[in-house]
């Protein structure tokens, strides 16, 4: 009797385990969103598919209250001794910046600067979205390919993160036969792209917006690279629309299913070198501290960004040197994480103060960071999340590329890598370089575009 009742007991374990494997493994179907929801803040109107050209053009009165609010700015709290950034943004490396706001960042050369490449504006979905258009320059009588390439950036960056760039992807490079027309929008609701006053804008949503961007640019097939939520927009764009894609470029990879999930917890806490290679181990274990004690240290932006954005973007709003903190702090941890120890943070060793403040200029004189920051509450909310895009893989006939650069916030091995990105056809890891690629290692990043692109080209 006991004999039976044990075959018992171990079938009905068997049957839940298999419940629970399969619920694991099991596929959400593709979500379909409608093409016509209206994002505008006017009532439904024939949309205007004009595309006008734009330039950055600050109004006198913007600029004289911005000086006014860093003239009279309280004096900063003194910084504990020795924490370099381990508290947040050091505040003595915080006043530097600021002084260097004030006396010599000019914002006249800096807006001519921006205006450099040709940048347009267009009406999709009721929302005027922003981006840069540069086409390349190639003799006809060449053998160049002229590739259609959108880049899309994250938080809490812009379009100026890809400004260095440009150039190595739009002009021929020796050695090469193909180059680049470069599309970079802003994401809505960021910089100088139009915000909308309803609940959903989510990153899938954004893909949608950026198909109907680039079919109305001409361009039924391109390619896409992403970083941050970039990447989320363009593996968005990989899963709905996957006919309009030659391939799809990151350089923040992440698989977050549950069979991922289960993987890296489980197998990695325990026996690491069943999913990962010697050299990948060392990234992501020990677990507990990669996935959890680090990422939380590293994490309270999101949190509140998640729950109450427009608590904390009413903030950042109505202070220049704040909102400075809260964005230049990230380049700092997210560049490499040993530079919290340093007391000047180690910005000025891959940037110039010019470069990072261009950026956070770009969220002041919009007034975006509010906006910006609600991506992530319609990102985390339970509405969205149910959709289950993380279980769902890209579909396999779209190749991808993945750029792993050595102080990326998040990193996982190839192994787990491969179960969302079914056809990973390119992967290249990096001794150097964190978060922000393109802003950091132009070079090395466009390299890496370069490469993957040519795999592709050359089958």
């Amino acid at each position: 009797m006991g004999f039976i009742l044990k075959g018992i007991f171990g079938l009905a374990l068997a049957f839940l385990g298999y419940l629970f494997y399969a619920k694991l493994c099991k596929v959400p179907e593709v979500p379909h969103f409608p093409e016509d929801t209206w994002w505008g803040k006017s009532e439904p109107v024939k949309e205007d598919t004009s595309i006008k050209p734009f330039k950055i053009n600050v109004s006198k009165e913007i600029l004289d209250d911005l000086k006014h609010r860093l003239d009279i700015a309280l004096p900063m709290q003194p910084p504990l001794n020795g924490v370099g950034q381990h508290y947040g943004m050091n505040s003595n490396l915080l006043q530097k910046i600021v002084n260097h706001w004030k006396n010599k960042y000019n914002w006249s050369e800096r807006q001519k600067f921006l205006n450099q490449y040709p940048q347009y504006t267009t009406q999709i979905q009721g929302l005027d979205i922003h981006f840069l258009h540069v086409k390349p320059k190639v003799d006809k009588a060449s053998n160049v390919k002229v590739l259609p390439l959108m880049l899309l950036h994250g938080w809490p960056g812009s379009v100026r993160e890809f400004y260095e760039v440009i150039p190595l992807l739009t002009k021929p490079q020796k050695g090469r036969n193909v180059v680049f027309e470069v599309i970079i929008p802003s994401l809505p609701g960021y910089g100088f792209s139009e915000a909308t006053n309803k609940p959903g804008m989510n990153a899938a949503r954004m893909a949608q917006i950026f198909k109907k961007l680039m079919d109305r640019l001409g361009h039924k097939k391109f390619y896409v690279q992403g970083g941050d939520w970039g990447s989320s927009v363009a593996t968005y764009l990989t899963i709905l629309y996957p006919a309009s894609l030659f391939g799809t470029h990151l350089n923040f990879c992440l698989c977050l299913s549950n069979m991922c999930s289960l993987k890296l917890w489980l197998l990695g806490s325990t026996f690491p070198s069943l999913i990962a290679t010697e050299e990948e181990i060392p990234l992501f274990t020990p677990v507990g501290e990669k996935w959890f004690t680090d990422k939380m240290l590293e994490s309270g932006y999101l949190h509140i960004q998640a729950t109450k954005p427009d608590t904390v973007g009413t903030a950042l709003r109505e202070s220049p040197v704040g909102l400075a903190a809260y964005i230049i702090e990230k380049f700092t941890t997210w560049t490499n994480p040993e530079w919290k120890d340093l007391e000047d943070g180690g910005l000025t060793r891959k940037f110039t103060y010019d470069q990072l403040l261009d950026n956070v200029m770009i969220y002041w004189v919009t007034r975006s960071i509010t906006t910006s920051q609600r991506l992530y509450s319609e990102q985390f909310n339970h509405k969205f999340r149910a959709l289950g895009f993380d279980n769902i893989p890209t579909p396999a006939e779209v190749p991808i590329g993945c750029a792993n650069f050595k102080h990326e916030i998040v990193q996982q091995p190839e192994s787990l890598l491969r179960l969302k990105y079914l056809n990973l056809q390119h992967t290249n890891s990096y001794n150097d370089g964190g978060h922000f690629a393109a802003f950091e290692l132009p070079d090395m990043f466009s390299n890496d575009i370069y490469e993957f692109v040519e795999k592709i080209n050359d089958k």
